[in-house]
C-alpha cells in the first residue's frame, strides 16, 4: 500500500482547441464590428466590453479544472469540481480494458460521470479514451490526453506492479 499514486492527470475545461478558436472567433467578430460600426457611442462601446469579457472568460476557463484522475492503491480515483462526488473504480472488478477513441465527433461536450446506455463517462478534452469493463458489464469511458501512459499505468496496477 504505498502512499503515492502510480498516475496523476489533470484536465482543465478550456484548454481544448476547437472551443479555444470559437470563443476567438466571436471576440474577433465583437471588434470588427465595434471597427465598423458608425454609432460608436452607443452600441460600439458595448460590443468591445463583450469582445473582452469573451476573451477573459476563455482565460478563466484554460485555469478551471474539470477533474483529476489518479491511480491509487488498485483503484481509478477521478474528482471534478467543487459539487462533485469523488468516483472510485476499483480495479479488482475489471476485467478488460482497451484504449480506442473517445467519439468520432468533431465536437464533444466535457462530462463528468454521465450514465448513459450502460456507460460512464468522463471526458474534458482530446481524442483518446480507456474503456474499463467491470465484471456486472458496466463500461467506463476515460478520456485522457496520455493515453499511453495512462493505459500502462492501469495494466500495471492490475499485474500488481504499482
Amino acid at each position: 500500500m504505498s502512499e503515492k499514486p502510480v498516475y496523476i492527470e489533470k484536465q482543465y475545461l478550456g484548454r481544448e482547441f476547437i472551443p479555444i478558436t470559437i470563443r476567438l472567433v466571436l471576440a474577433m467578430f465583437c471588434f470588427a464590428a465595434y471597427f465598423f460600426t458608425d454609432e460608436r457611442e452607443r452600441n460600439g462601446d458595448l460590443l468591445v466590453v463583450v469582445g473582452f469579457a469573451i476573451i477573459i472568460i476563455s482565460i478563466i476557463m484554460g485555469f478551471l479544472l474539470h477533474f483529476r484522475t489518479r491511480i491509487f492503491n488498485k483503484s481509478i480515483l477521478l474528482d471534478g469540481l467543487w459539487t462533485t462526488r469523488l468516483v472510485k473504480i476499483d480495479l479488482n472488478s475489471i476485467v478488460k480494458v482497451e484504449k480506442g477513441e473517445y467519439s468520432r465527433y468533431l465536437f464533444n461536450n466535457p462530462v463528468y460521470n454521465l450514465h448513459n446506455k450502460g456507460t460512464i463517462r468522463f471526458f474534458a478534452s482530446g481524442n483518446d479514451a480507456l474503456f474499463l469493463t467491470d465484471r456486472d458489464g458496466l463500461v467506463y469511458i476515460i478520456g485522457s490526453q496520455h493515453i499511453n501512459e495512462f493505459f500502462r499505468a492501469v495494466q500495471d496496477e492490475m499485474r500488481g506492479k504499482g
